[in-house]
């Protein structure tokens, strides 16, 4: 860390692939349960995120990230995409908490985020949501702060939620750290002077934060 950068103080942390297990385990899990073409859920999600900047803005996965498209309106689109390997439509209704009830809880990584709070770093959870249910009774004395997408109108890696989040938790981003399992929200972290970890395991993220803020998370 170079001499002119401010000791982090505060930790930013993604939900899905960082507190629970990885994204592409849980939706293959999902895929195979629900009896789906896996490949054509995938297909649908590259069209969606590969979109240029003037499709974004009405993008179906950012305008849920964000909160302008409602969860219904959101599983029947996806549902029409997506193909039943026995040749049937995908029910619409319950679609997403489908999708997400395959997530694990890590609980490494949640004693990890418990006990860098005791010491007094500050934490938020900085979250894309889908319009998910989180296990929120799982979060008691981890959070200073929750930021949620589609809660406050901003998505990941748009740098206004990373600023929000700094900003509720009283610290400049310099300040920051941030973990998520994204490269895209990564990078965009990094673009606004945050340290930021992408997230592959719970050995490789605690060393990272022990050598970033100097202290042993053991």
């Amino acid at each position: 860390m170079s001499d002119d950068k401010p000791v982090p103080r505060g930790l930013l942390v993604d939900w899905g692939g960082v507190l629970t297990s990885g994204l592409d385990e849980a939706l293959r899990r999902w895929a195979d349960l629900d009896g789906l073409d896996f490949d054509a859920y995938y297909r649908a999600m590259v069209g969606w995120l590969g979109a240029s900047p003037v499709e974004a803005e009405v993008n179906p996965i950012h305008a849920l990230e964000r909160g302008q498209l409602a969860v219904p309106d959101f599983e029947r689109k996806l549902a029409a995409l997506l193909v039943r390997e026995d040749g049937t439509n995908v029910p619409a209704e319950g679609l997403i908490e489908r999708m997400f009830a395959h997530f694990e809880h890590q609980p490494q990584m949640s004693a990890l985020i418990r006990r860098a709070r005791a010491i007094g770093i500050r934490t938020a959870l900085l979250s894309n949501s889908w319009g998910n249910s989180y296990p929120r009774e799982t979060w008691d004395g981890m959070f200073d702060e929750i930021v949620i997408s589609g809660e406050v109108g901003l998505r990941k890696p748009e740098p206004e939620i990373f600023l929000l989040a700094a900003e509720r938790i009283g610290l400049a981003p310099a300040e920051c750290v941030f973990i998520d399992d994204m490269e895209p929200n990564v990078v965009g972290a990094r673009e606004l002077g945050m340290t930021a970890v992408h997230h592959t395991s719970y050995e490789q993220t605690r060393q990272e934060l022990e050598s970033v803020f100097g202290v042993e998370l053991t």
